[in-house]
């Protein structure tokens, strides 16, 4: 209706403009025909002035009536072309609502109420998250250009390309917009004559897996491109190499022969302090390095006082596959600053862009995940047991079933499959031991046939801690179906 208003206004308008040139050039004309009568009064007396008023007023007329063709022309193709945009307009209208109809077709009132009910009052419409990371991605891509240039001639690590993991970075958030941080890994090479290799974990103390990263020196004096430009840190004296020569990485960003994640983060944290003013964004932004021991987190502040968080995470990659380490622990829990987590985010970020390509239009399960977050808030369980339930169903339902009309059926699933891992104190891990992982993803060799993880094992030790979360389960469910 607004639209229509709109095109109506806008023809009223050009009528009018119409009208009033009519009127200019009539009014024009009057005070011509006057100045003829004139001059026909003088014409005994003044025969060469009247004369030459005369061609004057004829070339005079002839280009009134040009102009008034040709602004009658342009309003015509004005109209034209108005009528040829609002006729697109209204197709492209009705061919929206021709898809959300068969989209809604077999799903009864009832059910259009419910979703409309759950999405206005769960907030499940998704932030604009796409065009925010691009933001984000593209400043940490500036800044990894700088330290290139800065870091060139050191034996810092090599900073590859930024890889957006994280709800935010797959295209849902728990959180709501003011709170959402946008994580990007930023995954760590070796620099020239350094080498990289992993080692298990001897202290255990962490849950997961955890291992350290051995930084070892290489022989830089043979090879198929010897490098001219600097010493050989195996064979050129120490006195030599401190005269000519920066430190090694061993000597700067490591504890003993290991990798230290808080002196990376801190020498990050640094760099971007004193690199802001190099980058574009400077001026569009001020930025706040926040307090953090194992990654970089930023608050990027607009004039009009909106505001950005980020968080840069380093890793290291686990040969060729999805899986890196990560410098970053759960909270709560702070392992030695040479101890590095294993982090599935990059393999799962890549499973649901592959879920987004291969599923239907206008998906649900990205607000299926929104949706049951905002059901389970409080109950205890992990946002991340969530994602792990919903990736299964993804692998168990096909994906034609999750188009939008089947949201409450697919946020009942979750529910469901999520009760019964918590009757059985069981919840497998998705990537290990999986024969319906997509291929796109890569993992270690040894994660196929491996015994999966269980995310529910602190469950199986706790008796009284499953009674508990299977108490604030029902409860928050039953609130949730019958306490609107």
């Amino acid at each position: 209706m607004l639209l229509w208003m709109r095109v109506i206004m806008l023809i009223l308008f050009l009528l009018w403009l119409v009208q009033c040139l009519r009127h200019f050039v009539n009014v024009f004309l009057d005070e011509d025909l006057n100045q003829q009568r004139t001059q026909m009064m003088q014409e005994l007396a003044h025969m060469t002035v009247e004369q030459s008023f005369g061609s004057w007023g004829a070339v005079l007329w002839t280009a009134v009536q040009q102009f008034l063709f040709w602004a009658l022309a342009g309003s015509l193709m004005v109209l034209l072309a108005l009528y040829w945009w609002l006729r697109k307009r209204v197709h492209e209208v009705d061919n929206r609502r021709d898809s959300e109809s068969e989209e809604s077709e077999g799903e009864n009132p009832a059910e259009r109420n419910m979703i409309w009910i759950f999405s206005r009052r769960f907030q499940l419409s998704v932030p604009k998250l796409a065009s925010r990371r691009r933001v984000v991605q593209d400043l940490l891509s500036d800044l990894l250009r700088v330290s290139h240039s800065l870091f060139s001639d050191s034996f810092f690590p090599v900073l590859e390309p930024v890889i957006g993991v994280g709800s935010a970075c797959e295209g849902w958030s728990p959180h709501k917009e003011e709170d959402i941080v946008y994580c990007m890994f930023v995954p760590l090479k070796p620099p020239r004559g350094h080498a990289f290799h992993l080692e298990p974990d001897p202290t255990g103390e962490m849950p997961q897996t955890s291992m350290r990263v051995r930084v070892e020196l290489v022989c830089t004096c043979t090879g198929e491109q010897p490098d001219q430009n600097m010493l050989c840190f195996l064979h050129h004296s120490e006195q030599e190499l401190k005269r000519n020569q920066v430190a090694s990485l061993l000597h700067t960003l490591c504890t003993g022969p290991y990798l230290d994640g808080e002196k990376i983060a801190l020498w990050f944290q640094t760099f971007v302090i004193s690199a802001w003013s190099m980058v574009p964004q400077s001026r569009r932004y001020s930025m706040k390095v926040l307090p953090s021991c194992r990654s970089c987190k930023m608050k990027l502040m607009k004039a009009s006082g909106r505001s950005l968080f980020v968080e840069t995470v380093f890793s290291v990659q686990q040969g060729d596959s999805d899986i890196f380490l990560s410098s970053q622990p759960p909270e709560a829990q702070l392992p030695p600053s040479t101890t590095w987590l294993e982090s599935y985010a990059v393999a799962e970020a890549k499973f649901f862009r592959h879920v987004a390509m291969q599923a239907p239009p206008r998906s649900c399960h990205l607000k299926c995940l929104r949706l049951c977050a905002r059901i389970l808030e409080g109950s205890g369980l992990s946002i991340y047991a969530l994602k792990t339930t919903v990736m299964h169903l993804l692998t168990l339902i096909p994906l034609s079933e999750w188009q939008h009309k089947y949201l409450l059926m697919r946020v009942d699933d979750t529910m469901r499959y999520l009760r019964c891992c918590l009757e059985e104190k069981r919840l497998k891990h998705f990537f290990f031991d999986n024969e319906d992982m997509p291929q796109e993803i890569s993992l270690p060799p040894a994660f196929k046939g491996a015994q999966p993880l269980n995310l529910f094992q602190y469950l199986a030790q706790d008796p009284a801690a499953q009674t508990e979360a299977l108490k604030k389960f029902d409860d928050l469910q039953y609130h949730f179906y019958f306490g609107f």
